[in-house]
């Protein structure tokens, strides 16, 4: 083969490695990108912003409800128009009304009739009651979101504990198989000193052993990190899958642990302050309906009939024609004023508004609850992040400590001078190091989250995370 041609399928070769290696590898998921994927995902949220919107409409309905009703009848009907002396009671509405002469007996005579009206009644003024429903309505908004501000809040919080939840158990993985690998490596070692005496032959089962339980810390904690996935993987509303994520910050803490914000400023707080705004508004509007209402109001009505004016039981002066009967001949209008006051309202609101003036008092208890947790948690906080940090100051220490004590451990016994059980406790010893480093900094993140969550300010963890 030609050396051309040598590199070309060389040249062709690497091309194609690369491709496939570009393929294979997932692109990192930051914190940042799954919060925002998660955001605009839930259906939780999308669900609490229709409600949002629903509240928003509300309001321009309660601002309409000051416009009049105007009511038009457009009516034609055929029949008789016999009169009588005496009673009548419409039961539920079922009855007829006829207005004509009274004959000496029943006749069928009919024409046609029309009745053409337009009525108008306008609630001029409430005595605020209308403004009372306005505000109702504008509090329910204010609750509504206030309530979607909550859920993206907690949402954020979801996402970033189950987030360093799938980081922590990626790196138990990491730990555990090279956990394996090194007593992989020292099963051969043992293996080999056994095979030429040098050591007991219980040393390979020993080892064997702990090949075997380091083996099974590798499946449990790929199991782990399978479920912290599922559980990330609910957060973003995706199908479960294996994240590829920023190890950063198993590199590095957040260089601000603190804030200035307080727990006044937590979303669920301010939800719960919402509430009782709302309740307060209902109680007053529940007063305002003990008033009475000044009215307004005007009709106007046309009316047409097959039967003449001069129409008698003698003189049966009809006109039978359908455009006889509809053709409009009479009007009347009605313009006026008027207060209504139900005198019964006050007794019958009065246990209302009782009932209102209890349900607030029960939401400003469960607002004291949830303010004095809040308050707890922020205490908790910041002893978490303290702990956290002095765990962080003191793992490396352990970690190298582990490393050393491991590192002369083997190299005696590979020597004859010590046994496997110091050895592979030294190797334990070792694991359990880097394994606590890898916690250390889990738990600096996680206390920084808790933080955020308590004083209600998400940048704190935003302006940190990539």
């Amino acid at each position: 083969m030609s050396l051309k041609r040598y590199a070309k399928w060389l040249f062709l070769f690497v091309c194609w490695l690369t491709t496939r290696n570009t393929m294979a590898q997932q692109p990192i998921l930051t914190l940042s990108e799954a919060i925002k994927m998660g955001l605009q995902n839930f259906n939780s949220i999308k669900a609490k912003q229709r409600y949002q919107e629903a509240s928003s409409v509300m309001v321009d309905n309660a601002r309409r409800q000051f416009l009049p009703d105007v009511n038009t009848a457009i009516q034609q009907n055929y029949g008789t128009a016999n009169g009588q002396f005496g009673p009548l009671y419409s039961y539920k509405g079922v009855g007829i009304a006829a207005a004509g002469p009274n004959a000496t007996s029943q006749n069928w005579n009919t024409a046609f009739g029309a009745l053409y009206a337009t009525n108008i009644n306008w609630e001029a003024y409430s005595f605020g009651r209308l403004a009372a429903t306005l505000e109702v309505a504008k509090s329910q908004v204010v609750r509504d979101s206030l309530d979607v501000l909550q859920e993206k809040f907690a949402h954020t919080i979801k996402i970033g504990g189950a987030y360093f939840n799938v980081l922590a158990a990626q790196k138990f993985v990491e730990v555990s198989k090279a956990n394996l690998k090194r007593v992989t490596a020292l099963q051969e070692v043992v293996k080999a000193r056994a095979k030429n005496g040098l050591n007991a032959g219980v040393d390979s089962s020993i080892a064997n052993a702990e090949v075997s339980n380091a083996r099974l810390s590798v499946i449990d904690a790929q199991n782990i990190e399978i479920q912290a996935n599922s559980q990330l993987a609910v957060l973003l509303n995706l199908a479960p899958q294996h994240f590829e994520l920023d190890s950063i910050y198993f590199v590095s803490i957040p260089s601000v642990l603190s804030s200035a914000t307080t727990i006044d400023s937590n979303p669920t707080l301010k939800f719960f302050e919402s509430r009782i705004t709302i309740s307060d508004n209902l109680q007053k509007l529940y007063l305002r309906n003990k008033l009475p209402t000044v009215n307004l109001f005007g009709a106007f009505q046309t009316k047409a009939s097959g039967f003449k004016n001069d129409y008698t039981p003698d003189n049966q002066h009809i006109d039978g024609s359908y455009f006889g009967g509809i053709s409009p001949s009479r009007s009347n209008f009605l313009i006026g004023a008027g207060v209504f006051w139900n005198f019964m309202a006050p007794t019958k609101i009065k246990k209302q508004i009782e009932a209102q003036k209890l349900i607030t008092e029960a939401l400003k208890y469960e607002y004291a609850q949830t303010q004095n947790q809040l308050q707890n948690q922020y205490i908790l906080a910041d002893q978490r992040i303290a702990n956290a940090l002095l765990s962080y100051q003191e793992s490396p220490i352990q970690l190298e400590a582990a490393k050393n004590a491991y590192e002369q451990k083997a190299l005696l016994y590979k020597n004859g001078l010590s046994n496997i059980i110091d050895l592979t406790q030294s190797l334990f010893v070792l694991n359990r190091a880097e394994t606590n480093i890898n916690v250390a900094y889990a738990n600096v993140w996680q206390a920084l989250l808790l933080k955020a969550a308590t004083n209600g300010d998400v940048d704190l963890l935003m302006k940190q995370a990539r």
